[in-house]
């Protein structure tokens, strides 16, 4: 290949991506004095990474294969708006080789690695193949080209079971099955190539031996076309769920100074096999005493902010500068290993119902300021919508202090200090998993969360006094924002009358549970709320975002969002939604529809697990949708014949449409 149109200077770069990723580049980029391009879907037209552009070109539609994942677009859009370069982010088709190579083909600067590397190390089997030949330790398994069933039962069987059934292409846990047993391999072979298939366009698998109880361990490694290779410590990335990191840091708190010399030594050897440029990630696999190589990402990693904390190195401008020609900064030595660093993957799902993705328009967006050692990665603001086209991953949060214990502390203190309404979002799982003493020891594997789960998804608590009386003064300060259009005027104010007293009764309710009762006394003298036989001094004064509440001398800082008769708050008890039941009645229970087999969110129907007239126990699968590039299977609510199916595969279903009738068995 020409050196001059691998790596040369440029001024206008493409960023191929969307989301958070897109925005962290953009930031980056500008700061640095280049010209940024961003690229969007139908379904992004007014998304927070095409605002901070400088220029941006419209793909296609909503469907990433139509828009994102479009080789020919995206050349297009470069070509359209002068861009001399782009650089792919993560995910999407930043692995992908044939766009690395018609980035090449096209003329333009692809900051990353070649498509000759992509090849050689983004390909899972490959990579092993190349790193058994380098003396690089593997986990047992197969890594082969033949892809039949009986070559892969075969192989699963020789490795011996449990094995992990694992895509070749990609990451993310997409494509990647646990089986436990023989009986379970041919199905988990099935459902793992369809989902490959349709986030990587390649469905070859490999078959490695599961490693019970294990530990994630990857280091963050740089080369420049110099010749220059260094490794930037390691990350710690062992809470998992469904093989998806969530909550990640640096460094390892597993590892000890030699432990971490060896595994960045293997990782900076791994990726010399291949003379690797760019920026990359070696990931491994620890069983407690040895380290095994599991794959390379050729890629940024979504984690890569807690290695910038830690070393004080901005990965971006990194491998920008790379791709200008650069010889890299800095040598092996005058890296600095500097505190530590723990990062929370913020996501619209429901933690509550099987992290079901949560779609619709952000109306409430309150993340902390940056500073005092916290940093946010956003690709949303208030006023955005979630779409269920692409991955749900809101931002996000990076603490770092001087030491572990106080990087946790600043991590859990920004999350509790956070409020995104509209959706439904993982943040209160991501606290409860903070504060919890097994993570606080690093007593962890990845199946910890999973383990764990009923803990860290408990129902939100009882609203207390401390609730109602928050409750009562946020309706207050809301009738109080409606009125201030109106002329000054001393009534307007609820504690104040110029003689006698009055009394207001307010009842709220959670969920489908009993009304709770709360009495307002105002007037000529001190307001106070009366609950039950407990009456109570109360004061309020309204502040951005919520107000300071008085209850009997102790004052309390609340956060609040009233949408009609729908209240969100945050006290120091946690978050809480309550309902202000209607003063003037007329309210309706609605239908809960929770035995109603209906598509969650849009999707496509990619599987049909029964037939009409089959008896099916409570639980039983009937079909899988894809949804947000995740496949979620719908199961049977009660014990029954399934009565009909209403769709076939390859269905594009909305939100809410039935997809399947079950008839309940008699009693």
């Amino acid at each position: 290949m020409d050196r001059s149109k691998l790596y040369r200077r440029f001024r206008t770069l493409l960023i191929a991506n969307r989301g958070e990723i897109a925005c962290r580049v953009i930031r980056t980029a500008r700061a640095m004095g280049l010209r940024t391009v961003a690229v969007y879907s139908e379904a992004d037209r007014d998304a927070m990474h095409v605002a901070l552009a400088d220029e941006a070109v419209l793909l296609g539609p909503a469907r990433a294969r139509d828009s994102y994942l479009n080789v020919e677009r995206l050349i297009g859009a470069a070509r359209k708006t002068g861009a001399e370069a782009v650089h792919p982010g993560y995910g999407f088709l930043s692995e992908n080789a044939e766009f690395a190579q018609a980035c090449y083909d096209a003329g333009l600067v692809f900051v990353g690695p070649t498509a000759g590397m992509m090849n050689a190390m983004g390909s899972k089997s490959g990579s092993k193949a190349l790193m058994e030949k380098a003396g690089v330790p593997l986990v047992p398994g197969y890594h082969g080209e033949a892809q039949d069933d009986a070559t892969l039962a075969k192989a699963a069987d020789k490795v011996g079971f449990p094995i992990l059934v694992k895509a070749s292409a990609g990451g993310g846990g997409r494509g990647m099955r646990i089986v436990r047993s023989a009986d379970e391999l041919a199905a988990a072979i099935v459902s793992a190539k369809r989902e490959a298939k349709a986030a990587f366009g390649d469905d070859r698998m490999l078959i490695e031996k599961y490693v019970d109880n294990p530990r994630h361990i990857e280091v963050q490694i740089v080369g420049d076309s110099h010749g220059n290779l260094l490794s930037l410590f390691e990350r710690e990335c062992t809470l998992q769920r469904r093989h998806q990191k969530v909550i990640e840091e640096a460094p390892s708190p597993t590892l000890n100074a030699a432990q971490r010399e060896t595994v960045c030594a293997a990782a900076r050897k791994a990726a010399g096999a291949v003379n690797y440029v760019g920026a990359g990630t070696i990931e491994f696999v620890s069983d407690g005493k040895d380290v095994f190589f599991i794959e390379m990402n050729t890629r940024l990693q979504v984690e890569h902010p807690v290695t910038e904390l830690i070393t004080g190195i901005d990965l971006v401008e990194w491998q920008l500068r790379v791709a200008f020609g650069e010889p890299l900064p800095l040598k092996q030595d005058e890296i600095r290993l500097n505190g530590h660093a723990v990062e929370a993957r913020v996501y619209a799902e429901n933690p509550t119902k099987n992290f079901m993705p949560s779609v619709g328009r952000i109306s409430t967006w309150r993340l902390p300021a940056e500073g005092g050692g916290l940093r946010i990665d956003a690709g949303y603001r208030e006023g955005d919508s979630v779409s269920p086209y692409y991955d749900a991953m809101l931002a996000k949060m990076i603490a770092w202090a001087p030491t572990r214990d106080v990087a946790i502390e600043r991590l859990n203190r920004g999350l509790e200090e956070s409020d995104v309404r509209g959706i439904v979002t993982n943040i209160p799982f991501l606290s409860a998993l903070m504060t919890h003493p097994k993570v606080r020891t690093n007593a962890i594997d990845t199946g910890f969360i999973e383990r764990e789960l009923a803990v860290l998804t408990q129902a939100a608590p009882v609203p207390g006094e401390l609730e109602l009386c928050a409750a009562v003064a946020a309706v207050i300060n809301d009738e109080q924002r409606a009125a201030q259009s109106e002329a000054n005027s001393p009534w307007q104010t609820f504690g104040w009358q110029p003689v006698g007293r009055r009394q207001r009764s307010f009842a709220f309710r959670v969920g489908h549970g009993p009304e709770q009762k709360v009495v307002l006394n105002y007037g000529s003298g001190p307001s106070t709320l009366v609950i039950g036989e407990r009456e109570l001094a109360f004061a309020t004064v309204a502040k951005d975002g919520g107000f300071d509440l008085t209850l009997d001398g102790v004052k309390s800082s609340v956060a609040a969002v009233i949408t009609g008769h729908e209240l969100y708050l945050r006290t120091r008890n946690g978050r809480f939604d309550l309902h202000w039941v209607d003063p003037f009645g007329g309210e309706t229970e609605e239908q809960t529809g929770e035995d109603k087999i209906a598509a969650p969110l849009p999707g496509t129907v990619v599987a049909v697990l029964a037939e009409e007239g089959a008896k099916l126990d409570k639980g039983a699968p009937i079909l899988t949708l894809e949804v947000m590039k995740m496949e979620q299977t719908l199961r049977a609510p009660y014990a029954g014949v399934l009565k009909s199916i209403k769709c076939k595969v390859g269905d594009i279903v909305q939100e809410g449409v039935e997809l399947a009738v079950v008839e309940p068995s008699e009693e």
